[in-house]
This record gives structure tokens, C-alpha cells and sequence, in this order.
């Protein structure tokens, strides 16, 4: 009886402490951020520069552990599902909110399944074709050799679902032409056979596609930027050319499952506000064409809502399904 007196004073004596206090003595072991692609990846090597120097400033090993599967499915899975302590943690990309968007039932709710805890980076995608399979020089000519040969212009796309697959989607609608999907098995066939001219086009992040731009092999035709991009100031944004709607972005960012402490969300805000602002994180994020960008949990969470919903009506309107 004594001794259940004393749990129950130990208890109550956890409760009383303010959560600032508790935040402060998190984390106490090792971590471990999911990511739920292989190797390699811009996620992981986001997962990978970030975990470093979060390591580093609270002194706690920090494990990156790839789980691919499903289209990142499985990490999200395996996330959704692991304690609400803080020592579990997911970098992921815009495609968590595509997947189940597209999905008759899906394997997680982006929303529900999980707590957004920051936005830590982005990048956005550009309309390019193949210089030589479609010599067109604007997205006005673009439009008018599409809209000439409905449908039997081909663009190429890591995958279905993907956010390129999405975004050309998005910009059919947009500008009123009919395209053929080829879609491939991982960026790398995608950029191959679009380089090679087996495919005439499109959608790439910009720094995917501008080394090939340069070498003249691609042509990029718009960015879907809000402003004209700094990797390619050059080329004009769908937005000034008369298609707000198709401002795209490539977000990446880290997740917790559901019922993650507040505190540990604004302990892991803080830490990532101060890092992406390291002129040694910035560097080689912005290597990969990455733009480090914070984004606090409450704005985070409100743009992988409605990301979900926007990609939702964009696969409804196309008649798309990944079931």
C-alpha cells in the first residue's frame, strides 16, 4: 500500500511540472527519423543533413531508418503507429499527401494519422521538353502543338501518383491540351528516355532538369514558381503567363503520429527554425536544388490539408486512381 502511495505522488508530481520543463529534459535516448524512401533520395538526404546537426546540438544519436514500400506508404504506416514520445519521427515529401488523395482507401489520413510537426524544405518543377522530339520554343507554342495532335504528345513521370504525374495532370486542365502518360518505374528511366527523346516531355524539378537545359538537350518552358525562380530567372512562371492555378510545390517535411505532445512539437520547431538557418545545412540542401524553408507546425499542417484536398479534385476531374 506504501509503496503504490509513493507511485501515485511520483505521478501526480510529473503532472504538476509545466510542459516547458518537461521539453527541456527530451530527448534522453537515441531517435529515430523514418524515411519513407530509399537511399539516396532528396528525403533522405534532407533526413540525413538535418539528423546531423540535431545530433549534434542535443547531443543524442539521431538513426535514419529507410523504409520504402507503397509509394512511402510503409514508413508512414510504421510512423502513424509508433509512440507519441518524440523518439520517432518521419521526413517525408508533397507525395504523402498525393497517395492517399488518390486512393479509394488510402492507407493513412495525412491529416488525422499523424502531427505535422515543421516544414524544413522546398523545391518547385518546371514544364521542359526535349529540344529535338518537340522543337517549341514557348509554352504558347507548346499549347498550340499539343491542342494540333491531342494526345499524342507523351510525357514521361517517376511513377503514377507522384507529384510530376499530378502536376502535368493539373496543367492539362489548365491549359486545355490532351497528353499521353508513359509513366516509369523512378525518376531515373523518366529523365532517361525524355533526354533520349523517347518521350517528348515532362514536368522535372528545376534543378533535375537544368543541367540538361544548359547542355541544350531540354528546353524549359515555364516554372511553376509564384515569382520567377533563381536557378532560372530566364524562363517565365505559368503564373505570368496567364495560369495562376498552376503553382506547384515541392514541399518536404517532418512528421510525428497522432497526439504528439505540444511541447516536443515546439521543441523540435525551435531546433529546426535556428538549424535551416546554418549556413552548413544550407549549403548542401541547396546543392540538390532544395531551398531550406521553415514552416511552423500550424501553417505546415494547414498546407498538407489542403494539398490533399487540391490533389484530390485534381485526380477526380482526371478520372484517376491508384487502387
Amino acid at each position: 500500500m506504501l509503496r503504490l502511495v509513493e507511485c501515485l505522488l511520483i505521478a501526480t508530481a510529473l503532472l504538476a511540472v509545466p510542459a516547458g520543463v518537461r521539453a527541456e529534459t527530451y530527448p534522453t535516448r537515441p531517435m529515430t527519423i523514418v524515411v519513407p524512401f530509399t537511399p539516396g533520395s532528396g528525403i533522405d538526404i534532407i533526413a540525413r543533413t538535418l539528423g546531423q546537426k540535431i545530433s549534434e546540438r542535443w547531443g543524442q544519436p539521431v538513426v535514419i531508418d529507410n523504409k520504402p514500400g507503397a509509394s512511402g506508404g510503409l514508413g508512414a504506416e510504421i510512423v502513424s503507429k509508433s509512440a507519441p514520445n518524440g523518439y520517432t519521427v518521419m521526413v517525408t515529401a508533397a507525395a504523402f499527401a498525393v497517395l492517399p488523395a488518390l486512393s479509394k482507401k488510402p492507407p493513412y489520413d495525412p491529416v488525422n494519422d499523424f502531427t505535422a510537426i515543421a516544414g524544413t524544405t522546398t523545391a518547385h518543377v518546371a514544364l521542359v521538353v526535349n529540344a529535338k522530339a518537340l522543337p517549341v520554343a514557348s509554352l504558347k507554342e507548346f499549347v498550340a502543338a499539343a491542342k494540333a495532335r491531342p494526345g499524342q504528345l507523351n510525357y514521361s513521370s517517376p511513377g503514377p501518383g507522384t507529384l510530376q504525374h499530378l502536376s502535368t495532370e493539373l496543367m492539362q486542365q489548365e491549359l486545355g491540351v490532351t497528353l499521353t502518360h508513359i509513366p516509369y518505374r523512378g525518376a531515373a528511366g523518366a529523365l532517361t528516355d525524355l533526354v533520349a527523346g523517347q518521350v517528348e516531355l515532362a514536368v522535372l524539378p528545376v534543378h533535375t532538369a537544368l543541367p540538361f537545359v544548359h547542355s541544350g538537350q531540354l528546353r524549359m518552358l515555364a516554372v511553376s514558381t509564384p515569382e520567377r525562380s533563381p536557378q532560372a530567372p530566364d524562363v517565365p512562371t505559368f503564373v505570368e503567363l496567364g495560369y495562376p492555378r498552376m503553382v506547384v510545390e515541392l514541399w518536404y517535411g517532418m512528421f510525428g503520429p497522432p497526439k504528439l505532445p505540444v511541447d516536443i512539437v515546439e521543441r523540435w520547431n525551435s531546433e529546426l527554425r535556428t538549424v535551416l538557418t546554418d549556413k552548413d545545412i544550407q549549403a548542401p540542401l541547396e546543392k540538390q536544388g532544395l531551398q531550406p524553408r521553415y514552416s511552423p507546425a500550424k501553417d505546415f499542417a494547414a498546407l498538407v490539408k489542403n494539398e490533399y484536398a487540391r490533389w484530390h479534385a485534381v485526380g477526380e476531374k482526371a478520372h484517376l486512381s491508384l487502387d
